[in-house]
């Protein structure tokens, strides 16, 4: 089983490059300590309604150099998605290995009670021209099998889906989410919990 110790060692283990529908390619590897400047940029360009249906405390430098120096520490890891050819930061993906008390509580209310060691959070963030492309879908086997290298049989979405985000709900159906129930952010906001059952490894028994 793999561990974040291991990945801030060693983050070829889960670096790749991918081919969009374009030709165009990315490459997808963990987040690195020298990587806050580009990743100031990729928080600073999110668009408000970008902004709205994400999770970060803030989109500048100061949040970025957090997440950076986040790494291998805590139960997060953050995979960066690269333009191949420039370099430019496009996408993060972030995993929480740990449970927050407050979904295992609204887990449990809907008949769902989560495990710790065996469920994990995810959440997306793609920059703006690079929504609706298809790269969630491209992505998303990656996202499952580090769910499976760290030892996960479920994931659920960080923060869970607002209500009135028809296009990540469709998304999430697609690749087998299923909707556990609503709840109100403190803000105000509705939001949609869903879980992935990962099922038995690819080629296992």
């Amino acid at each position: 089983m793999l561990t974040l110790t291991e990945v801030a060692q060693d983050p070829l283990v889960l670096t790749r490059r991918l081919r969009l529908r374009d030709g165009s390619e990315v490459v997808v590897r963990p987040l690195g300590r020298g990587d806050a400047e580009q990743l100031a940029r990729f928080l600073a360009g999110l668009s408000p309604e970008s902004r709205r249906l994400s999770t970060f405390d803030g989109y500048g430098l100061d949040t970025a150099r957090e997440l950076c120096d986040a790494i291998a520490r805590y139960d997060k890891l953050r995979l960066v998605v690269e333009e191949a050819a420039s370099g430019r930061t496009v996408g993060l993906l972030e995993f929480s290995l740990g449970l927050h008390p407050s979904d295992i509580a609204r887990y449990r209310r809907a008949g769902v009670p989560l495990v710790e060691g065996g469920d994990c959070r995810f959440g997306p963030t793609l920059a703006d021209d690079y929504q609706g492309r298809g790269v969630g879908t491209l992505l998303f086997p990656l996202v499952t099998e580090v769910a499976r290298r760290f030892g996960r049989k479920r994931v659920i979405l960080l923060g869970g889906v607002l209500t009135d985000n028809p296009r990540a709900l469709r998304f999430y159906e697609k690749n087998g989410f299923v909707a556990v129930g609503t709840f109100t952010g403190t803000d105000g906001t509705s939001s949609l919990d869903m879980i992935l059952d990962l099922g038995p490894e690819p080629g296992g028994a």
